[in-house]
C-alpha cells in the first residue's frame, strides 16, 4: 500500500508559525528543533462534511504531549483552531481532507540539544491535503511481525505523540521489504503493541480484544471503537495478547484516523479467520455503528 500523489494538492496553502504560505514557499528553519532532533509533537486529523472528527480530543492530546516534553511555549487551543480554520478556508476544503498538525519546540539560536537554545517560541504547522481514506477496507491489509519493538514507558512513553518515529519507520521498512502493508510491533515483553501506524483489535468467540495501552498510543479511534462495542453490548477487553492470539483469532482489524476500521487478512503468512462467520459479522456490525456515529463526534474549528 503506497499513498498516491493527488494533483489537487499542488497549489495548497500551508500554515507555518503565524501565517499561510503557498506549498512551494512553506519552509521551516534548519535550526528548528524538529530538524535538529525530531523534537516536536503531532496529530493526524480528518475532515468530514460535518466537521473534524474528535477535534477537541486531538488538540488536547497535542498540548498534553507538548507539556510532557516540557515545551515552554504552547499555543492556546483558540490559536490552533483558528489556524486550522484559516487553512481549510484558504484551500476550500470541506470533506475528504487529512490534516497533519505539527507543533515543534521552535528555532534554536545555535545547533544543539539543549531546549534552552529554543528562544523564538514554538512553531505550529497545519498541513491539510485532499486525501481519501488510506486503506481499502474491501481488500483489507496484510502484515508481518517486526523485530523492531515499540517503546514502553521505560524508554520513551508512547502516550507522548512525538515526531521521533524512527522505530515505527524501521518497522515499516521491514514490511516494505516483505511485500506487505504494515508491521506489527511488539512490546519489550513480546506481547503485541500495535501496528507501525495504527492500533489493533482482534475478535474471538464473540468478544473484542485489544492490547493494553502500555507500549502503544492509546488512540482516539481506539477509544471510539471500544465505546461503540460497549454501546452494542459486545464485550471489549484490554489484555496482554501474543501473536498466537492474533494468528488464531476469528478476525483482526486496525483502528485509526487514517483508515477508520480496516481488516487484517494475513499476518506472517497466516490467513486470519477460522472459517467462522461470526467474526466477520461482528466486525460488520462494529463498522456500521462506527460510521453511523462519526457525525456525532465531528466539530467545526
Amino acid at each position: 500500500m503506497l499513498q498516491e500523489y493527488n494533483p489537487a494538492n499542488e497549489a495548497i496553502k500551508i500554515f507555518v508559525k503565524d501565517r499561510l504560505w503557498n506549498r512551494a514557499d512553506a519552509k521551516i528553519s534548519v535550526f528548528d528543533s524538529v530538524v535538529q532532533g525530531g523534537d516536536a509533537v503531532w496529530e493526524g486529523l480528518r475532515l468530514y462534511k460535518e466537521g473534524i472528527l474528535h477535534l477537541t480530543a486531538h488538540l488536547e492530546r497535542l498540548t498534553d504531549s507538548a507539556k510532557a516534553l516540557h515545551f515552554s511555549d504552547i499555543p492556546d487551543l483558540e490559536f490552533i483552531q483558528k489556524a486550522i480554520a484559516d487553512t481549510l478556508q484558504a484551500n476550500a476544503m470541506h470533506t475528504d481532507t487529512h490534516i497533519r498538525l505539527t507543533l515543534t519546540r521552535g528555532e534554536k539560536i545555535t545547533s544543539g540539544m539543549d531546549p534552552r537554545l529554543n528562544q523564538s517560541g514554538s512553531c505550529l504547522i497545519v498541513l491539510a491535503e485532499h486525501k481519501k481514506l488510506v486503506y481499502d477496507r474491501t481488500k483489507g491489509i496484510t502484515a508481518i511481525s517486526s523485530s523492531q519493538r515499540r517503546n514502553g514507558p521505560t524508554y520513551l512513553d508512547s502516550k507522548i505523540h512525538h515526531n521521533n518515529l524512527l522505530n515505527n519507520i524501521l518497522a515499516k521498512i521491514q514490511a516494505n521489504v516483505a511485500g506487505v502493508d504494515a508491521a506489527i510491533m511488539l512490546d519489550d515483553r513480546g506481547f503485541v503493541a500495535e501496528l507501525n501506524d495504527t492500533n489493533l483489535f482482534l475478535i474471538k468467540d464473540g468478544a473484542v480484544y485489544t492490547p493494553y495501552a502500555n507500549a502503544c498510543l492509546p488512540g482516539i479511534s481506539r477509544k471510539m471503537t471500544m465505546q461503540v462495542a460497549d454501546s452494542l453490548n459486545i464485550p471489549c477487553v484490554e489484555a496482554d495478547l501474543s501473536l498466537y492470539d492474533f494468528y488464531t483469532s476469528d478476525f483482526v482489524f486496525a483502528s485509526g484516523t487514517m483508515g477508520e476500521l480496516t481488516p487484517l487478512t494475513e499476518i506472517d503468512g497466516r490467513k486470519i479467520g477460522r472459517g467462522i462467520q461470526k467474526g466477520e459479522s461482528l466486525f460488520s456490525l462494529l463498522l456500521s455503528k462506527y460510521q453511523e456515529v462519526i457525525p456525532w463526534y465531528c466539530e467545526r474549528p
